[in-house]
């Protein structure tokens, strides 16, 4: 199929969207994780001085929380955006962040208010949780949509680099605070300006989203089974199945070599913490990177393919990649070895969220990729590190390896379900 002709007009405006969608993006995931980075400093002024350790468990528990609060989230906004608009939805949700954030930078501590300091975090943070599971759809949904036909994933590839963005800014404001300010002052109060910070970065997207055109149309938003879960089950089951089958394996081996790869490098591989945390930026920075050109390599060679060769790849390479990880003491062989098990992920996360939206129709399509990735992410994702660190304290390792060998032979077979072309987005705009 040949790509249609853009006036220059008409590829500004939709460049513009596509920024505008993925700022927010980038500043929810900036908000999300800001809390996991800041932890250590503000854990003993929200929880009884007790055991640091406990401190950190309690701050950790209420990370989780916002966590599981992320299937809720996909259905409250997937269903807003298939009714009300893509607009509205991502609208409300940047400011629901903003509004949690600004609310942790100002919350008292436990030495003013007792058991009502830790309790209001814990409701910031799953009201932030259910923020963040809309977030993911809508944007996914609206980005699919306004993206120049012929160039989907790589346009599509931006909010995998802005949610890996809003995790590597959040290490960047703690780095510079940590040089700025001395330790006493982060736990007094240094640790309240990422969460101001990302306060008014949130209200520079919200202006921004505010600006967009909507993609929805209004006779899709008016259908009967519109955002409805009994719509998606009713005429899109096996799509809404094929989705949650390779997000499943697609999300257990982003945290695998994202989020838990930091751990494995200090307990398994033996580095030192410093130079494990040096390693993992520079490798998400890379994976950062990356996004765009795999997101253009899957418009050459079609979303299927490039979802295969993760699946294919993922399935041959975790367990050698994972012990040869082990087994190396030369930090830039592991940065070379992670930046490898990266480029295969990629084949996935560059087109994560195009792949989700082709699958189904405009008047169910922000519920149906939001509710399938939240559920797959809050059960595998969620999951990855607790699994792993269980698996290895039973002296079961490698028995790891084979739980994501498995799950990426899963999703290679699922992969091989999707259509040859987009289903759906073809003649949506």
């Amino acid at each position: 199929m040949t790509s249609p002709h853009y006036s220059l007009e008409e590829r500004k405006k939709r460049v513009f969207a596509i920024v505008g969608a993925s700022s927010g993006n980038l500043v929810e995931w900036f908000d999300f994780y800001v809390y996991a980075f800041c932890a250590i400093y503000f854990a003993g002024a929200f929880f009884p001085k007790s055991d640091p350790t406990v401190q950190l468990l309690n701050t950790a528990g209420v990370f989780a929380a916002g966590f599981l609060m992320r299937p809720i989230g996909s259905w409250i906004f997937g269903r807003i955006a298939d009714r009300k608009g893509r607009k509205t939805s991502m609208v409300i949700s940047v400011l629901m962040m903003c509004a949690g954030s600004l609310f942790i930078a100002c919350l008292p501590t436990y030495e003013s208010i007792g058991m009502w300091a830790p309790a209001l975090l814990l409701a910031a943070r799953m009201f932030q949780g259910i923020s963040v599971g809309g977030e993911y759809g809508t944007t996914a949904t609206y980005m699919s949509e306004v993206a120049l036909k012929g160039q989907r994933g790589f346009f599509a590839s931006f909010q995998y680099v802005t949610l890996i963005g809003g995790q590597l800014l959040a290490v960047l404001v703690v780095v510079i605070l940590q040089q700025l300010l001395a330790e006493d002052e982060l736990r007094a109060w240094g640790w309240r300006i990422p969460f101001v910070v990302g306060a008014i970065a949130a209200l520079i997207s919200l202006v921004l989203r505010r600006s967009l055109n909507e993609t929805a149309k209004t006779e899709d938003m008016k259908r009967e089974d519109s955002g409805t879960i009994s719509g998606i089950f009713k005429h899109h089951k096996a799509a809404f199945f094929t989705v949650l089958g390779y997000t499943a394996g697609g999300s257990l081996i982003f945290y695998t070599f994202t989020t838990y790869m930091q751990k494995y490098l200090v307990n398994t591989s033996g580095l030192d913490a410093k130079v494990a945390s040096a390693i993992m930026t520079c490798a998400l920075l890379v994976f950062m990177v990356m996004q765009p050109f795999f997101g253009m390599l899957s418009d050459r060679i079609g979303r299927r393919a490039s979802m295969m060769l993760f699946g294919g790849l993922g399935a041959v390479g975790t367990w050698p990649l994972m012990t040869a990880i082990a087994h190396t003491t030369n930090p830039f062989l592991a940065f070379g070895l992670i930046v490898v098990a990266m480029a295969i992920v990629s084949f996935y996360t560059s087109i994560a969220g195009l792949v989700k939206a082709e699958m189904f129709p405009p008047e169910v399509r922000a519920l149906g990729v939001g509710l399938s990735y939240a559920i797959a992410n809050a059960v595998f994702g969620g999951s990855a590190e607790y699994a792993a660190l269980g698996l290895k304290s039973l002296d079961m390792e490698s028995a790891f390896y084979g739980y994501v060998t498995v799950m990426m032979v899963l999703a290679f077979f699922v992969s091989m379900r999707l259509p040859r072309q987009a289903s759906y987005l073809h003649h949506d705009l």
